[in-house]
């Protein structure tokens, strides 16, 4: 029995208006409900396989079973494993105490409130997944038990021929015995692995829905942006009149305005989508369903129902970082926490210890200035810091190569820099949109990264947050500095007064602007000569 199948209800209700009204506020609490107005279809779909009837307690239609034969018809039959039953009353206290009375799990008064039901339908469902458990662990019990008998009885077979055939060779007999050990051995495998199993998927699905508490969706995504679109214009200082002098100061090479414009096109949105796959038979974890808006069908408990069956969505964590190219053929600097998001991340790597293993579904590329998605792949991994290449496929795609200056007065406490990356993911570049071209964008991908981020390519809306700053020290193996940044800035490149790459952003110390850190460009450098090495080749 799988309890990883979302639950099944089955509502039998004469009045066509309630019963819609019923069928829609259970699908979008995100369960499988089929709705009829004769108690005898409802008992047929009952038999059929479901977890909860909810049942027109006032019921005296011709065509229809009474509300007594119907309550006897499913706890009559074996075929319903117990199945809850919620009866539908009039407002008086009484009809609820008879519904009871009459064998009913629970009775709801109309006129019912659609949370309330809900609420009530929750509490209903895991005393049902309960009794599932239950009736699993019988089954799995039961299961043991034959195996032990089959042991007993090889046992008494064994004994018997010990009797018959004292004279046995003495290896004979320890062959026979060896032969029972490994039947009772089997028996106890069989019973732990598959309570074992059973634990592990859902100490998964607990994982997975505190992984996915930091993903987006999409009133999530429209209120962030927003959020962010009016900070950004509350910060925005006044336009100051322009004179010969800003013109020519912004001109001046090495000045912020011409590092923007020579390089801003060359940095790129990297978009990895992570999945994770069973280690014992190399299926990847899914999800049971979507509701009508698209998300995950949940359980009781609001967890998103989990699978290795069926051909529901694989379940991936999307993650946002930033990229920029070291060579002409489409090799992308970045995080190595962004090319591996699993990598010094504790709840990515608790599931594998679940017997789940994170690996990379895809990685896409985005720069400013073009529609296209860059498909793109991991090339090498720094084994001493927080560093990685990629290779995009960019075909004819034409961008700057960034300079960079790993010298020792490359970065200096004091002095200007300039940090370019996509800090917030999707919401920051949302943010740029006005709100009603935003939420096209949102709805008409439902939500869904990959199409979000076509639509934004498309429309030419995707381009790196700027940020100024200055060095505050410089460390052995980190640059502090105070251009602000957040999460999906990871990866970015931060320029010196030259123009030049000195260092990759890399971690951010929360509730404090002013200590950003970057990894010098000099460690980058080994990972570098590998890839030009094997371009050479």
């Amino acid at each position: 029995m799988n309890n990883t199948a979302a639950e099944k209800i089955v509502i039998v209700e004469t009045d066509p208006s309630s019963r819609d009204a019923l069928l829609a506020t259970l699908e979008g609490g995100g369960y499988q409900a089929s709705a009829f107005a004769s108690a005898r279809e409802g008992l047929e779909a009952v038999r059929a396989g479901a977890d909860l009837l909810i049942l027109d307690g006032a019921s005296s239609a011709a065509d229809t079973l009474s509300v007594h034969e119907t309550l006897a018809a499913v706890r009559g039959s074996a075929s319903t494993e117990r199945v809850r039953v919620v009866l539908l009353v009039g407002s008086d206290a009484k009809e609820r105490v008879g519904a009871l009375d009459l064998g009913a799990d629970d009775a709801v008064s109309r006129p019912w409130d659609p949370s309330e039901l809900l609420a009530r339908v929750r509490t209903q469902i895991r005393a049902r997944r309960a009794d599932r458990q239950l009736l699993e662990k019988a089954a799995i019990a039961e299961e043991g038990q034959k195996i032990a008998h089959t042991a007993f009885d090889a046992l008494a077979v064994t004994e018997k021929m010990t009797r018959d055939a004292f004279s046995l060779d003495r290896r004979l007999k320890i062959g026979v015995s060896v032969v029972l050990a490994i039947a009772v051995v089997m028996g106890v495998i069989y019973f732990l692995f598959a309570r074992n199993t059973q634990k592990d998927l859902q100490r998964t699905t607990a994982i997975i829905a505190r992984l996915e508490r930091g993903i987006v969706h999409q009133d999530d995504l429209m209120s962030q942006a927003r959020k962010m679109r009016d900070e950004q214009a509350a910060a925005s200082p006044a336009a100051a009149p322009e004179n010969n002098a800003d013109k020519s100061a912004a001109s001046q090479p090495g000045s912020p305005a011409s590092i923007i414009g020579d390089y801003v096109s060359s940095v790129c949105l990297l978009h990895v989508s992570v999945a994770f796959r069973n280690v014992q038979d190399g299926r990847r974890l899914r999800y049971a369903g979507l509701n009508q808006r698209g998300e995950p069908l949940q359980d009781s408990d609001g967890n998103p129902i989990l699978t290795l069956e069926g051909n529901g969505p694989e379940v991936k964590l999307d993650v946002f970082g930033t990229g920029f190219p070291v060579s002409a053929d489409g090799r992308i600097l970045t995080n190595r926490h962004v090319a591996e998001p699993w990598w010094k991340n504790d709840e990515i790597g608790d599931l594998t210890g679940q017997g789940f293993q994170a690996e990379i579904s895809s990685i896409h590329a985005y720069f400013p200035g073009d529609s296209r998605a860059f498909a793109a792949e991991i090339e090498n991994i720094s084994k001493e810091t927080d560093l990685a290449t990629m290779h995009a496929r960019i075909g004819d795609l034409k961008r700057t190569v960034l300079s960079i200056d790993s010298s020792k007065t490359a970065a200096v406490p004091g002095e200007p820099v300039v940090l370019m990356g996509y800090a917030t993911g999707l919401a920051a570049i949302l943010a740029r949109a006005d709100d009603q071209t935003a939420r096209e964008i949102v709805t008409g991908g439902s939500g869904d990264p990959t199409q979000v981020l076509s639509e934004l390519a498309r429309r030419g809306l995707i381009h790196p947050l700027i940020t100024q700053g200055h060095i505050g020290d410089v460390l052995s193996d980190k640059i502090v500095f105070d251009a602000q940044t957040t999460s999906g800035g990871s990866g970015g490149p931060l320029f010196n007064q030259h123009g030049k790459v000195i260092g990759v952003t890399y971690a951010v110390l929360q509730g404090f602007g002013g200590s950003n850190f970057g990894i010098p460009i000099r460690f980058a450098e080994p990972l570098l000569a590998v890839g030009a090495a094997h371009a050479s080749n």
